[in-house]
């Protein structure tokens, strides 16, 4: 008896010892290596633009050395571009319920239908959205999906009531978003401005930031007279638009609202990728990156997010605003 137990303890159990700490050694190297990747690959900062020319038609044809990109003012390498990226679009559709869109709401609804049809239709199988609606509070009724009969049946079921949480649905739908892959966006359709939010203008603006998603507004406008307007709230979403490279649309229901979801679609079939590594730039005290997009021709206009949150002085370790890297941008570096 006593033999039997020395050789489960001896020898053979030497063996396994040494093995169990090889594999714990190899796994601590893995794990370590891993780490290394994660925190170079946290540096890597993307951006959509669209480019115009003076007619205002989309420019879809430049190649990366027409492109300049400054990060609080200093000059970056891209190392990252794509012309008509095909990388697949995660679409948070946030739309307004609140008892003022009583009157539009079928119609509205009704042109949100047709943007899906046109957007499903084309571009990549892998494109999504997610529904939301909002009025006092926040409703997610579809996670990220591509099909479009899932989310008309829950379109089916809004109904107007209540208040405006506008920048708490951007602010919680901007936590979804910043979880996928690819391109991120999120179109708004609302008629005016924030009346019941937890969250502040600020507050919803920098973490669509941080998700790294392009702000549409879609402004439904049934009352040209100012007097009868939240032009504070307009002005809000438009502010939120240019600082995210996305731009605002003011239509009316009908035929204007289907072609400002046109010019979204086509937006999106024409966007420029480009990435760059931060280099040489002196933190400050804000976390805050500026960055300015520019084109070397000065007939056309550029439209991309004016900044990322990133370096600040005192900060240690990766920042957390950065963008991830993904193998496919890894592939684009050259």
């Amino acid at each position: 008896m006593a033999k039997s137990g020395w050789k489960e303890s001896g020898v053979p159990m030497l063996r396994r010892l040494i093995a169990l700490s090889f594999g714990a050694t190899l796994a601590l190297a893995l794990q370590a290596q891993q780490e290394t990747v994660i925190r170079v690959n946290v540096e890597l900062v993307r951006v959509l633009a669209t480019v115009k020319n003076s007619a205002g038609d989309m420019v879809g044809s430049l190649a990366r050395e027409d492109f300049e990109i400054l990060d609080n003012g200093v000059p970056q390498q891209i190392a990252v571009f794509e012309r008509h990226t095909e990388q697949p679009l995660s679409v948070a559709l946030l739309v307004d319920t609140s008892g003022s869109t009583g009157k539009e709401l079928k119609y509205e609804l009704e042109s949100v239908s047709r943007f899906l049809k046109a957007l499903f239709g084309s571009g990549n199988p892998e494109d999504a959205v997610a529904l939301y609606s909002f009025n006092w509070q926040i409703t997610k009724h579809n996670s990220f999906t591509h099909n479009q009969g899932s989310i008309e049946r829950s379109m089916k079921t809004f109904r107007a009531e209540a208040g405006t949480a506008l920048y708490d649905a951007i602010y919680l739908a901007s936590a979804d978003v910043e979880r996928r892959e690819g391109r991120r966006v999120m179109i708004v359709v609302t008629d005016g401005g924030d009346t019941t939010s937890v969250k502040g203008f600020h507050q919803a603006l920098e973490a669509a930031q941080m998700a790294d998603a392009v702000i549409y507004p879609v402004l439904i406008i049934p009352i040209t007279n100012p007097a009868g307007r939240n032009t504070g709230g307009e002005n809000a979403l438009s502010n939120m638009a240019a600082a995210t490279g996305g731009r605002v649309f003011a239509p009316t229901v009908g035929p204007a609202l289907d072609a400002a979801f046109a010019e979204i679609i086509k937006d999106l079939r024409t966007q420029y990728l480009l990435g760059f590594y931060p280099k040489a730039v002196p933190p400050t005290a804000n976390r805050f990156h500026r960055i300015e997009v520019r084109v070397r021709r000065p007939d056309l206009r550029v439209s991309a997010r004016n900044g990322y949150y990133g370096d600040a002085e005192g900060d240690s370790g990766p920042p957390g605003g950065r963008i991830p890297v993904s193998p496919q941008d890894r592939k684009q570096e050259k």
